[in-house]
């Protein structure tokens, strides 16, 4: 530092290649060719480079700043946070100004870049010829742009970051620079005013503010890890020394009243302040240094003169620091945020000043997210919904053919040698899809996906319990009292809910994990059987002999044959049918739809961010189209009902026409089991499939969790830093307090072991105070000239006697080689 005022430094970035990360996201998720898009890509490029090699304080860098941050605002509208180019940028202020950090966030490029805008505003606030009243006035104007600037970045752009933020951007830090700025503009109309020549009074108004803004400052910069300690003493001599300017100048204004007595009482905590803003000049600057010692030399004499004048001519009593008037404010300076940073949107356009919109022509990313949203919507309602309950139906029908060992018995009576067609077509299947050892593989990923999503679940778990125990710790440490915050349970209840919700997710799915488990154990021997040879299948199946048929019995046979047909009919329908469904949804595209929506939207509110919710009413309309598919499911509910009914009637007739034939029984049990096996194969497989896609759910939820653990406990660590600090500095308060208790009461031990000083020496013989009296001198009595010296009546004692002969001559003239004597 060379001046006595700070400017903030730029922040540096590398070459990246943004243009390439959004070609690849346009050509990966969007339906335009990115061709489409080749001069936009050249200028977003270009602006990049332009921007984070703008490091000259001149005033034509801040529109190319601008430019870029508005078209960063406006594509974030188009594109996800994440576009997937990392964005490097070294800090500014810290210890780590060496060692960049690198996001994959849109946003994070769009704060540096707003940090970048203010430290030019503070650089050509620095570089105004501040000897002029213009110059002045325009670095006092730049000083509040960067101040405006820096509450924005603060309050609107970090807290949509979804990151840590740069450890240079923590709030403490930016409200030190925020109140920094502000001090160093109102000190620029402090100057500004002293030039022109105002009233006493109102330059101690502004410098009064001046120095609170500083206080300010310094005490958020003690609270900051990035705030240097050359930068703290800085501001807090600033403070000092604007304290005792603005006591001098009151000072001056009380010179000009009249009011001697409060003068000095002004100059003397201006001369306190002055020297303890000296015991910073170790860690400040020359600059600093000479306001110092000037104000100092300035303070001092007028001290010396205006004690001397009131001891000896006015003799008005000088008030204490604590009954003297606290000094008025005036406040010149507030945080003026550029329309160029806060309302970027509305000056980009063909005739805007920040240049034209880039990828206007593309569709915008709310409406790829609305997409998304129907697509999800659609197809819960057609899997779980539609797609689901005939699949429940459809197990049913296999769970009543098993009750009624069909179709094995009919297998049996029809085809007493040899293995059924049906049997030989379902063992081929499984066969073709190597279904053993496709099941232990599917069960395999499976568990890895499980311990995937564990593993996440537990690092977010664990982040907190550490969180809570630090947060106990400090509580145990310091007290409830003190450490008075929530515990993070009832800081964050929704946070802490997920982990039982998120548990319970885990449990439901040991439950049908194990389900599945005891499935294939229970019918991975026959599996087994079905995937292997035929010869396999043929030695299981035992051979019958051919049974004697009756006309009954084959008349009945017959009738159940019929009724099963029709029942594997239904079932062989259904699964076209929601084959038929599935291919309805893949084709509905809703893309069309959602663009004429979107081109309303833009034309009734240009300007206007599209979101999501807006849709919700296209999205209602459109899935109306499977209303008539959630009737077929009640038809088909009820058509399965009736066909049940009849293989179950015509099941028991042919039972009852077979009574007492054995022939077959063994047959009939082998075939059933088989046929049992095949359907539970095809059943695990379905439980399976479901099972994937539930931990592939769930692992979007666990990310999620983890990473709002992080971001609750950063905020926590934040919180327990700043509480922390607090406790510290009211800690050395309640020292400083403590040791002046204990200074206090060893001098009054002093003053009892002495009692000529003692509290109770003049107890018996109160001190009376003198009063003064006009000298009866010259050609008119009564009337005092500075020639004649202050005479005092004599003072009556106790016993109403005169001074004793000791005491001041009797003329009340007082002798200075006499010294001073008291009753």
């Amino acid at each position: 530092m060379t001046s006595n005022i700070l400017f903030l430094p730029f922040r540096r970035s590398h070459t990246v290649s943004l243009s390439a990360a959004i070609k690849q996201y346009i050509s990966s998720k969007y339906d335009q060719h990115p061709d489409l898009f080749t001069k936009d890509l050249e200028t977003i490029e270009k602006l990049r480079a332009t921007a984070i090699h703008a490091q000259e304080p001149h005033p034509s860098n801040i529109p190319k700043l601008q430019a870029y941050a508005a078209q960063l605002v406006w594509i974030s509208g188009k594109f996800p946070i994440d576009i997937g180019v990392e964005f490097p940028w070294y800090p500014a202020l810290g210890y780590n100004t060496n060692r960049s950090a690198s996001r994959n966030n849109i946003r994070w490029e769009l704060a540096n870049v707003m940090f970048n805008i203010a430290a030019m505003y503070s650089q050509l606030a620095m570089s105004s010829n501040r000897s002029t009243s213009d110059g002045l006035k325009a670095s006092a104007n730049n000083f509040c742009l960067a101040a405006g600037v820096l509450s924005y970045l603060r309050d609107t752009v970090l807290p949509e970051l979804r990151t840590a933020p740069p450890e240079d951007m923590d709030t403490m830090t930016l409200e030190c620079l925020e109140k920094l700025m502000l001090a160093q503009g109102q000190e620029c109309f402090w100057q500004k005013a002293v030039k022109d020549g105002l009233k006493d009074a109102t330059i101690a108004k502004l410098a009064a503010r001046v120095s609170d803004l500083y206080n300010e400052a310094s005490e958020a910069g003690v609270q900051s890890d990035s705030i240097s300690s050359e930068w703290i003493h800085h501001m807090t001599a600033k403070h000092h020394h604007f304290a005792a300017a603005a006591q001098f100048r009151a000072a001056c204004d009380c010179l000009e009243k009249r009011k001697y007595g409060e003068e000095v009482a002004r100059l003397r905590d201006s001369l306190s302040c002055v020297n303890e803003a000296l015991k910073e000049q170790r860690y400040v600057n020359k600059a600093v240094q000479d306001d110092l010692n000037g104000l100092k030399n300035r303070v001092s004499e007028d001290l010396k003169r205006s004690e001397k004048d009131n001891d000896m001519i006015y003799l008005l009593p000088v008030p204490p620091k604590p009954e003297l008037r606290i000094l008025d404010r005036a406040n010149m300076v507030v945080s003026r945020v550029p329309k160029e940073v806060s309302d970027s949107n509305n000056m980009l356009g063909e005739k805007g000043e920040l240049g034209p919109t880039l990828f206007s022509k593309l569709v915008p990313y709310s409406v790829h997210l609305a997409a998304s949203i129907y697509v999800d919507r659609r197809d819960r309602l057609v899997n779980n919904t539609i797609i689901e309950e005939l699949e429940t139906l459809t197990t049913q029908i296999h769970e009543v053919l098993r009750s009624l060992n069909l179709p094995g018995s009919l297998q049996a009576l029809e085809k007493p040698l040899g293995l059924p067609p049906g049997l030989m077509a379902h063992a081929e299947e499984i066969r073709q899809q190597d279904g053993l050892s496709r099941l232990h593989r599917s069960m395999d990923d499976t568990k890895k996906l499980k311990k995937s999503d564990q593993t996440i679940y537990q690092e977010g778990c664990d982040i907190l319990r550490s969180e809570q125990a630090e947060d106990e710790g400090a509580r145990r440490k310091y007290g409830t009292d003190r450490w008075s915050r929530l515990p993070a349970e009832q800081a964050a209840p929704k946070l802490f809910a997920q982990i039982n919700e998120i548990e319970g997710y885990f449990k439901a799915a040991a439950s049908s994990d194990s389900i599945v488990k005891t499935k294939l154990k229970e019918n991975e021997r026959h599996i087994e059987l079905l995937n292997g040879p035929d010869h396999d299948l043929e030695n299981f199946v035992p051979s019958g002999r051919r049974p004697a048929i009756t006309g009954v019995v084959e008349r009945e046979a017959g009738k159940l044959r019929g009724c099963f047909n029709e029942v594997s009919r239904l079932e062989s329908r259904r699964r076209r049918k929601i084959e038929t469904l599935r291919t309805k949804a893949k084709q509905d595209d809703i893309n069309p739809g959602l663009l004429r929506e979107a081109a309303r939207l833009e034309r009734e509110y240009p300007m206007q961010n599209i979101e999501a919710a807006q849709f919700e009413n296209l999205f209602d309309k459109r899935l109306e189209m499977y209303d008539v598919d959630q009737d077929m499911v009640k038809d088909e509910a009820r058509e399965q009902q009736d066909a049940i009914k009849r293989l179950q009637d015509a099941n028991a007739a042919f039972i009852n026409a077979r009574k007492g034939d054995q022939s077959t029984k063994q047959r009939e049990q082998a075939l059933q089991s088989l046929e049992n096996a095949y359907f539970k194969y095809k059943e695990i497989i379905s439980n399976l499939d479901v099972g994937r896609k539930f931990y592939n759910d769930l692992a979007k939820i666990v990310n999620r969790f983890r990473d709002e653990c992080r971001s609750f406990v950063y905020q926590r660590k934040s919180e327990a830093s700043q509480i922390e600090n607090d406790i510290a500095l009211a800690m050395s308060s309640l020292n400083l307090q403590q040791a002046n208790s204990n200074s206090l009461q060893q001098q009054r031990q002093e003053d009892a072991q002495n009692p000529q000083y003692g509290g109770d020496a003049h107890v018996e013989e109160p001190l009376t105070a003198p009063m003064p009296t006009r000298a009866s001198v010259g050609p008119h009595a009564g009337m005092w000239t500075p020639d004649v010296g202050i005479r005092f009546a004599p003072v009556p004692t106790a016993s109403g006697n005169t001074r004793p002969a000791n005491g001041p001559p009797q003329d009340g003239r007082w002798d200075p080689t006499k010294g001073l004597k008291f009753g």
